[in-house]
């Protein structure tokens, strides 16, 4: 009775590195094997910028070497930003959603209501969601002007053009101010807004029907393991239906996520306010535009969603399986 007693400290400390590690590993592995999708997408959804307008937005890096390795380049354009990103991001979205969960639901012994459920998945992820985005904007924000061949597809110097706001005025010879590091935070975490407003609900359904789905397979001839998860295979299964579902839905609030992210600076500083994309797009492009991508998006994290759920579970059983046997 008294070994029973002193299990659960290092259990509450291995479930924290559990969501650390196995957060990060789906995070990683998910952006880095999809990117040629995602850059599709990006490029779909803002086709309407020509190619010397592009070239415009600042210094083009010099390009040489065989087609195929440019095409290659152009695929991955961004890329370092993301693989920077990708873990740490990933990693806080699942040390507050899988805490939340913990702490929303009931403790072991009573079976959460159907209420109580949704109610703890839902304002998990939503959660954990804001979390991320602290570490996500900045990377999409990067990301996204690479794929969009903004900076000849550099993510450096996306990102150099982002860090020159910091002089006064523009010009390093008047050395760093302090109104340059307010437009440099803002640039880079342009769009936290509809970010957030994009993601809270696509999380929201896609983690809500994971979970269900997960919930009633494994009351379905106790298909679970040892630890009592619901095997990786399947969990990928899940996450690929619910991450279908849920891009399908949210694709005009990713297009006008899209569009705020690569909107030219204002001459005068001024921010680039959501509802005059929004009215922009509608006036010069018609409503269809707010469903450009859908198809790349929905196979994306369809995909996505079977990497991303099926790793974290595959991470997150097999680190449950090494704590299980060091308690033994």
């Amino acid at each position: 009775m008294a070994d029973s007693q002193q299990t659960p400290e290092p259990l509450v400390s291995s479930l924290w590195m559990r969501s650390l590690i196995a957060g990060a590993v789906a995070g990683i592995t998910v952006d880095c094997s999809l990117y040629p999708l995602d850059t599709i997408k990006t490029r779909l959804q803002n086709a309407r910028q020509s190619l010397s307008s592009a070239a415009a937005n600042g210094p083009v890096p010099k390009k040489t070497g065989p087609a195929l390795r440019q095409i290659v380049r152009g695929i991955y354009a961004g890329l370092p930003s993301v693989i920077f990103g990708s873990a740490p991001s990933a990693a806080l979205f699942f040390i507050f959603y899988d805490g939340m969960k913990r702490t929303l639901l009931p403790p072991d012994g009573r079976e959460a209501s159907r209420a109580e459920t949704l109610f703890a998945h839902s304002a998990a992820s939503s959660v954990g969601e804001v979390a991320a985005c602290l570490v996500r904007v900045p990377m999409e924000v990067v990301k996204q002007r690479a794929q969009a061949g903004l900076f000849g597809g550099s993510s450096l110097y996306a990102l150099k053009d982002i860090l020159a706001l910091r002089y006064d005025g523009g010009n390093p010879a008047k050395g760093v101010s302090s109104k340059g590091l307010l437009h440099v935070t803002r640039e880079l975490y342009r769009g936290t807004a509809i970010t957030i407003a994009r993601e809270i609900p696509f999380t929201i359904l896609q983690f809500t029907m994971w979970e269900a789905m997960k919930d009633r397979y494994a009351r379905w001839g106790n298909n679970t393991t040892l630890t009592g998860q619901v095997p990786a295979a399947p969990s990928a299964l899940f996450g690929c239906i619910a991450g279908g579902i849920a891009a399908g839905l949210t694709t005009p609030l990713d297009v006008i996520k899209t569009r705020v992210m690569l909107a030219r600076r204002q001459s005068d500083g001024s921010r680039i306010r959501v509802w005059d994309v929004v009215r922009q797009i509608q006036q010069e492009e018609g409503f269809s535009v707010f469903w450009r991508g859908i198809g790349p998006r929905i196979m994306y994290i369809s995909l996505g969603g079977a990497i991303f759920l099926g790793s974290y579970q595959w991470a997150w059983n097999s680190l449950g399986e090494y704590y299980r046997r060091k308690d033994d």
